[in-house]
């Protein structure tokens, strides 16, 4: 029986016609599986789900993910930082042999409606797959996500019925109805770039749709990995926000719409 799986044009290109063809019949492609975004049991046979292929120089590791977590794209990395990326899209040990914590991560979006204010209010919550470290370092300083965030402007979130301020210069885009990427200041006051870029354009529902195009705002909410995961109901996803608002390890900014 066909599973439901997306398999990118980059993805495809680099695996093979046959390799991907394999994979889309379910020949090599295993049923049940641990999302590479939120870490949670997915299922190929009832679920749309993602392939992410992680290339080093040498090796690469193809890995899945619920389509709603992350789109099918190929992630390259270097190849002494892949069996970090492994490890952080396993799930497995944290830590290497030299117990350097792994330096490769891939952020992970959701889209939800959130209430604040008696108003529900379009939402992105933002994850990555493993920890952060800081550019031009090799990981032992620990999970640095949040405070590179502190530094970009984004605000602690310790009250979820309060609005996050606006961060002057990011913006949400949108086109078509479908999430495209944050944009952040260029450097030097240049142009917006990508801070986060869907590989696939990423589908939203209608309702959170309605409800951008209301606010014209956007609220991002971002939290370490493994603090939030992939929330089935919107009203999961709030508790499990609450919580790391709760537990001091979450941040969040208001963005403005750019696009339709």
């Amino acid at each position: 029986m066909p599973r439901m799986l997306d398999v990118s044009q980059d993805v495809r290109a680099e695996i093979g016609d046959d390799e991907a063809d394999r994979l889309l019949v379910g020949d090599d492609t295993p049923g049940s599986y641990d999302c590479t975004s939120c870490r949670t049991p997915g299922d190929s046979d009832q679920e749309r789900t993602s392939t992410v292929l992680f290339i080093g120089d040498e090796t690469a590791v193809l890995a899945f993910a619920h389509a709603t977590c992350i789109p099918s794209q190929v992630v390259k990395v270097a190849e002494d930082q892949l069996q970090g990326a492994v490890r952080s899209i396993t799930g497995s040990e944290q830590q290497n042999t030299e117990g350097r914590m792994p330096e490769q991560a891939v952020l992970g979006i959701t889209s939800g409606l959130v209430l604040i204010e008696d108003d529900v209010r379009p939402a992105l919550v933002v994850e990555p797959t493993g920890p952060v470290a800081r550019p031009g370092t090799d990981g032992s300083g620990g999970d640095e996500f949040l405070q590179l965030l502190l530094e970009q402007g984004f605000r602690p979130a310790p009250d979820l019925n309060r609005l996050p301020e606006v961060l002057p210069g990011w913006s949400v885009l949108l086109a078509v109805g479908q999430l495209h990427a944050v944009l952040q200041p260029g450097s030097g006051g240049g142009n917006p770039v990508a801070w986060w870029q869907a590989h696939q354009p990423l589908q939203v529902t209608d309702g959170w749709r309605a409800a951008v195009n209301k606010s014209q705002t956007v609220l991002v909410f971002a939290a370490p990995a493994g603090t939030i995961g992939q929330q089935p109901r919107e009203d999961l996803l709030r508790d499990a926000l609450e919580k790391a608002a709760v537990n001091g390890v979450l941040v969040a900014a208001s963005m403005p719409l750019a696009g339709t």
